[in-house]
């Protein structure tokens, strides 16, 4: 599945801004139909990238045009696994995804096996999954950061809106223990900072952008990948 390019607005906050933030967005927008029941679900991803570190230090560089690599689950949930790659352009993000099956999960994360990656090419895979493998053949691309964070998602049909409220963001290099629970991690946020997403198509309503827009929150290009790389190496 490849979607459009959005828009993508991040900012930093405190714990009491985004307390204050969620509950003003509870009223004007919808709550994320596939979550816990207290509104959240935790995410995992690992992280890809080659034998030069292109990706990390693209990031570092502020490339204009850049992308990432990631296996994302939900919950911990082994029989929901997606493959995504993320493109940054013009300060827009497109964002590509297929899912993989348990059996997939376990080759791609094996980095010995992902030296014959070729051999997992076929014409009954997603396009996206073979551009991954080709990848891992010719340039080593590799599983080398979990990425980990609570999100709170909120909906508003109207510009396809998404605002998510992301605690708690964490890293770890444990990439055999990634749909284990207590899997430990290493947060790389300061105490009391969070971080606050905004998604949207060709506009955002002007009730969500005013309630967004508070003076004393940072706007920033942050990148939890880079991040938490940084930390890992």
């Amino acid at each position: 599945m490849i979607n459009k390019f959005r828009h993508e607005l991040k900012y930093i906050c405190s714990d009491a801004e985004l307390a204050t933030m969620q509950l003003r967005l509870s009223h004007l927008m919808k709550r994320d139909p596939h979550t816990r029941p207290d509104g959240t679900y935790l995410i995992r991803s690992i992280y890809y990238d080659d034998y030069d570190n292109s990706y990390y230090n693209a990031n570092e560089d502020g490339v204009n045009e850049r992308k990432k690599w990631r296996i994302r689950s939900y919950n911990c949930n082994s029989d929901n696994i997606k493959l995504e790659c993320k493109r940054k352009q013009n300060g827009m993000i497109q964002k590509s995804s297929c899912k993989l099956t348990r059996e997939q999960f376990d080759f791609v994360t094996d980095k010995t096996k992902l030296l014959h990656a070729s051999s997992l090419i076929n014409a009954d895979n997603p396009k996206l999954l073979n551009e991954f493998l080709l990848l891992c053949q010719t340039t080593l691309l590799k599983p080398v950061v979990i990425v980990q964070y609570e999100r709170r998602p909120f909906i508003y049909h109207e510009g396809n809106v998404r605002v998510t409220f992301d605690r708690s963001i964490s890293s770890s290099k444990d990439i055999d223990r990634f749909f284990d629970e207590d899997l430990a991690v290493r947060p790389i946020m300061p105490i009391g900072r969070q971080l606050l997403e905004v998604k949207y198509d060709e506009f955002l309503p002007d009730t969500i952008y005013r309630t967004v827009q508070k003076r004393d929150m940072i706007l920033t290009t942050f990148s939890k990948y880079y991040l938490c790389r940084r930390y890992s190496i």
